[in-house]
């Protein structure tokens, strides 16, 4: 049994799906943050336990090729990039690896190798950001939690946000400590600010700022907007109502204090509009690119109903409707679905409709009404289908399924789920839509026999 405390030579040949290296140390899988695979190094077991350690690196013996200086000066602190101390090549292949063996292992298939969409650039993609606040020596400040904790790392500036975005969180942050706002403790319950929220369109370039609260109102909202207007793009000020304990982001009420309450955004050349609630991929260019290669698998014609499942504000609903006879949307969330019928109205797409309601129990209304779907596409959360839309799918037996995945555990769980229902893998490919970040997106295809 290992020793903790102890510092032992192992070579790390593998990740874990949070992309931590995996070294086998006297049989003993030990788990450590900012390695690369192929390195030998000095290694020191930090935590023991039955079947696994955790342990940290002391020296490296043998660098890795693909290991880069970090470009970001938070990178081993804060907990939302995992691999700047990697290059972007041996990322896109650990994550391309990840997705084949867990289809291999989880979903039965026998894949050698799975094709992944790499991103242009891991810099200033993502579209949304949601900053947690803390206070210390009587200062305010916001960032992002540190790994596995909520202790808040405080960072200036966040490369894969675009440069607007990082500005919203210091004017509202200035506009805290010259105000005098209090932040939230989650420990005591007090306290007003909880999140600062912001949303940015990648092609309108608006932004939405939306003030998570533990209150129902803000002290000199004013000042705040006249702030927020010297920024380029911003579009509108949101609070989002959250007097409930608990790690929810964001409460159940919003009230508009300047603007429409919403932006406005384009992707596969159709208009969105985006509140706080709304569902939208968080990188404009591989979403795009995702659905593109998601609609080309559905191979859609003029005579198929589509069934989109957790549909968002209908963005793959919508993109589809064009080649089908008729779309259908449903999602669980009342905003989104809002959202996804005045996009509709928007586009002028009169072939679509939009239900809420949960997948599965929507799916099975659907089909006692008489209606049927020819191809079904699914892009659920990350905990995957549930056992009652896995029993809705296999009862409107639609001759194929476009599964959208954000897990490649759960998709492969379901996949195995379906394929036991009458449904064969035609062919998988992931996207990578979060660079610098161990999530991975797959798209699927599935036909039925």
């Amino acid at each position: 049994m290992l020793t903790k405390n102890q510092v032992y030579e192992a070579t790390i040949t593998d990740y874990t799906t949070e992309g931590q290296g995996i070294a086998h140390i006297e049989g003993c899988a030990v788990f450590i943050p900012n390695a690369v695979a192929g390195e030998r190094c000095r290694i020191r077991v930090e935590l023991v336990r039955k079947t696994w350690a955790a342990g940290k690196i002391v020296e490296i013996l043998e660098k890795s090729p693909h290991r880069v200086n970090r470009e970001c000066p938070v990178a081993k602190l804060c907990g939302g990039c995992d691999f700047w101390h990697m290059d972007y090549e041996e990322e896109t292949r650990l994550k391309a690896e990840r997705v084949r063996a867990c289809l291999n292992r989880i979903g039965g298939e026998q894949l050698e190798s799975v094709p992944i969409l790499a991103a242009p650039t891991c810099r200033g993609y993502r579209n949304k950001a949601q900053y947690p606040v803390a206070a210390k020596k009587n200062r305010a400040y916001a960032g992002f939690f540190r790994a596995g904790t909520h202790d808040v790392v405080e960072n200036d500036r966040c490369l894969i946000l675009p440069e607007e975005t990082d500005r919203v969180k210091s004017v509202v942050m200035d506009y805290v400590n010259q105000n005098h706002v209090s932040v939230y403790d989650e420990t005591s319950h007090t306290g007003l600010l909880r999140h600062i929220y912001v949303r940015r369109g990648a092609v309108s370039g608006q932004i939405l700022v939306c003030l998570v609260i533990n209150g129902r109102s803000i002290p000199k909202a004013h000042a705040l907007v006249a702030q927020l207007k010297k920024i380029p793009g911003f579009t509108t000020l949101v609070l989002s109502i959250h007097t409930k304990k608990g790690n929810a982001v964001l409460g159940d009420a919003f009230v508009t204090l300047h603007g429409p309450g919403y932006i406005e955004d384009t992707l596969c050349g159709l208009n969105f509009r985006l509140s706080p609630r709304s569902f939208y991929q968080v990188n404009h260019h591989q979403a795009q690119r995702l659905y593109e290669a998601a609609i080309s698998q559905a191979q859609i014609t003029k005579a198929d109903t589509v069934l989109d499942l957790y549909c968002g504000v209908g963005t793959i609903t919508l993109a589809m409707a064009a080649a089908a006879g008729k779309v259908i949307g449903v999602e669980v969330i009342p905003q989104a679905v809002e959202d996804a019928r005045d996009n509709a109205r928007r586009n002028g797409i009169e072939n679509a409709e939009f239900f809420c309601g949960d997948a599965g129990q929507a799916a099975l209304e659907l089909e006692r009404k008489g209606i049927r779907a020819d191809v079904v596409i699914v892009d659920p959360p990350r905990k995957g289908l549930n056992a009652d839309t896995i029993e809705a799918l296999s009862r409107f037996a639609p001759r194929r399924i476009v599964y959208v995945s954000c897990d490649p555990a759960t998709l492969a769980r379901d996949v195995a789920a379906l394929k036991a229902r009458g449904y064969v893998l035609q062919n998988a490919m992931a996207a990578d839509l979060f660079p610098r970040c161990s999530h991975v997106e797959t798209v699927v295809l599935l036909s039925r026999k």
